[in-house]
């Protein structure tokens, strides 16, 4: 049994035919495939479990029993090797359009293409997620025929050679015996009709260039490189084609102040010799806020010192991560000479071996003379 209902994996009702599952299933295949998420570790996860999900619900035995008890008594079995009938499995590598193995009318048509936009977003918005507006570049129903593709908003005439099906079936011999396979119809190319007379706008397309603005809302704590998915905000589809989806991909803008791993942040603070010495309360910039840091007395260079909860949230709510302040300490490139005695003297009253100096221009370069 796969481990999440196969329709809220596919996205689809209960009610759905063959050929809503195989388009469901097609679009999230190639949304979650490995090759296309090379970064995103979960894409593969989600690719299997949309592949276990159709292997149920295209077989009409399997999708009976699990409708029936919740379960397929067996384990889920790989899309590509079994599951759903055969002729599903060469459709869906072969292309299918938008039909499918099963009964019932075929969607004729085409669906929209998905659009994608980057948005540039700062660290405190990361905090606070955001509502915005985004200008999508997609392809609108033309207005000019309706999206009929025909001049004036008539009717295109259905296609005679796949009979207004959009595929057209071919009988293989195969080493399992014959199969029955769909493709595409060579005429109309799975439109199911054809157009003679082309609209002038659209050029028989039935869509046309648009520059739409879309709400979006971006919660608080994404990473970067993250992909907000608003279904149906793509493209529209041609006849009963689905419209596509829209795809914003959040970046972060650098920040020089701040590194930032997962929830926690990342600071420098550049501390005098004397500050980190003797100790000393200092102000720190944080994203959203001001905070007062303790450096204790005797703090070494590249301590680190952790302000609880003043680094970013996480992505589905909860205590925020850390700020975390490493302390560089600051060693001062030109002296007097009433400091360089100072420092000696300081030497002196610690036990420690009095510096010679850089005689080649460090610190305490030519203060001291070389030994004749």
């Amino acid at each position: 049994m796969p481990s999440k209902d196969p329709y809220e994996v596919l996205g689809v009702s209960r009610s759905a035919d063959a050929d809503e599952i195989k388009s469901a299933y097609r679009r999230l295949a190639r949304r979650y495939h490995p090759d296309v998420n090379p970064n995103d570790p979960s894409a593969e996860e989600k690719f299997k479990e949309v592949g276990a999900a159709y292997s149920v619900l295209s077989d009409p035995t399997k999708r009976a029993r699990f409708d029936q008890t919740g379960s397929t008594d067996d384990a889920p079995q790989d899309p590509f090797f079994g599951g759903g009938n055969i002729s599903d499995l060469f459709d869906v590598f072969f292309g299918a359009g938008n039909g499918g193995g099963g009964g019932g009318r075929r969607r004729v048509g085409r669906d929209g293409e998905d659009a994608r936009v980057d948005l540039q977003l700062t660290l405190s918005e990361v905090i606070t997620g955001i509502q915005t507006e985004v200008t999508v570049n997609r392809k609108a129903t033309c207005t000019s025929c309706n999206g009929t593709g025909v001049e004036g908003g008539k009717a295109p005439e259905t296609c005679t050679t796949c009979r207004g099906q959009g595929q057209v079936s071919t009988v293989r011999n195969t080493f399992i015996g014959q199969v029955r396979t769909s493709a595409p119809c060579p005429t109309c190319h799975g439109n199911g009709t054809v157009i003679k007379d082309p609209c002038k706008a659209c050029k028989g397309r039935a869509v046309i260039p648009e520059t739409a603005k879309v709400n979006v809302t971006i919660p608080p704590g994404f990473d970067d490189g993250a992909t907000l998915h608003v279904p149906g905000q793509g493209s529209d589809g041609v006849g009963e084609g689905r419209p596509g989806d829209l795809y914003v991909v959040l970046q972060i803008a650098n920040d020089r102040r701040f590194q930032r791993h997962g929830q926690t942040l990342y600071t420098i603070l550049e501390s005098t010799f004397a500050q980190a010495t003797l100790g000393d309360r200092v102000e720190i910039e944080g994203v959203d806020d001001t905070f007062e840091l303790t450096v204790p007395a005797g703090t070494q260079p590249g301590t680190q010192i952790a302000i609880k909860g003043a680094g970013l949230p996480p992505l589905h709510g909860g205590r925020r991560g850390d700020l975390v302040v490493q302390v560089n300490v600051k060693v001062p490139q030109k002296l007097s000479d009433a400091e360089v005695k100072l420092i000696r003297e300081f030497a002196e009253l610690r036990g420690e071996a009095v510096p010679k100096g850089d005689e080649k221009g460090g610190i305490l370069g030519g203060l001291f003379h070389k030994k004749r």
